[in-house]
């Protein structure tokens, strides 16, 4: 049964995957025209994810669909420049910052399995405050865009650069899946768009406080992130 969008009525499975075929098929060099056609392609039914370490996709996805809402991830546990970040990009950009919160509070979460729980069951912890947040919200919509780059982590080497998204019923768009972290930051300073301080300080990956440290030179760009675990990836993007 199709589900209501702002936009309408939301397009079947069957579409949707027919319109991920489309987007497969495009030029994964070129972040702007893969843009652009997912503004184009889905008017009032895209999402953009931004974990707010920097603007770049919510500036490069509003170029062609202005407004458009960006999803982020309030699990409660931000570095204060993530939080600095995201005010950024809501008054500078023309987005609509949209906050995805989980079920329960950090307290409420706190009173429920203990304290840390992040520390015990990092697993369970993203689960309750990124995976099922993020999956219940990105009901709404029948696209949504992520910032995923290919060499970001041996688990994102393959990253297609549109799919269906199985996980979550929809098409996943990844219009950076070529770009370097390099790429990334000449984007934003050639377009002034807002930076997380956290980035030139030792944190080339960005999560939630107590689950990232700074990475030394050489390392995974990703090897802050639950540092001393086999957890690489909260789940979202697995």
């Amino acid at each position: 049964m199709s589900t209501l969008t702002r936009a309408g009525t939301r397009r079947s499975e069957e579409e949707l995957r027919a319109l991920a075929l489309e987007g497969a098929a495009l030029d994964d060099t070129d972040a702007v025209a893969v843009a652009k056609w997912a503004a184009e392609t889905f008017p009032g039914t895209l999402a953009v994810a931004c974990s707010m370490a920097e603007g770049v996709l919510p500036h490069l996805v509003s170029q062609h669909a202005p407004g458009v809402d960006v999803l982020f991830l309030e699990t409660g546990y931000h570095f204060a420049d993530t939080l600095g970040t995201r005010a950024r990009v809501a008054d500078e950009l023309d987005v609509t910052v949209v906050d995805v919160l989980p079920e329960l509070t950090v307290a409420e979460q706190d009173a429920k399995y203990g304290p840390r729980l992040h520390d015990r069951d990092p697993a369970l912890c993203c689960a309750m405050r990124k995976m099922e947040p993020l999956a219940r919200t990105l009901g709404g919509y029948e696209a949504w865009v992520t910032g995923v780059r290919r060499d970001e982590a041996p688990t994102r080497t393959h990253t297609p650069l549109v799919t269906f998204d199985e996980k979550h019923g929809l098409v996943k768009v990844n219009p950076l899946v070529t770009w370097s972290l390099d790429d990334v930051t000449d984007y934003a300073i050639e377009h002034g768009v807002p930076v997380n301080l956290l980035l030139s300080d030792g944190y080339p990956s960005i999560g939630c406080e107590p689950c990232t440290r700074r990475v030394a030179p050489g390392e995974d760009p990703r090897a802050g992130r639950w540092s001393g675990l086999s957890k690489t990836e909260c789940g979202i993007h697995t």
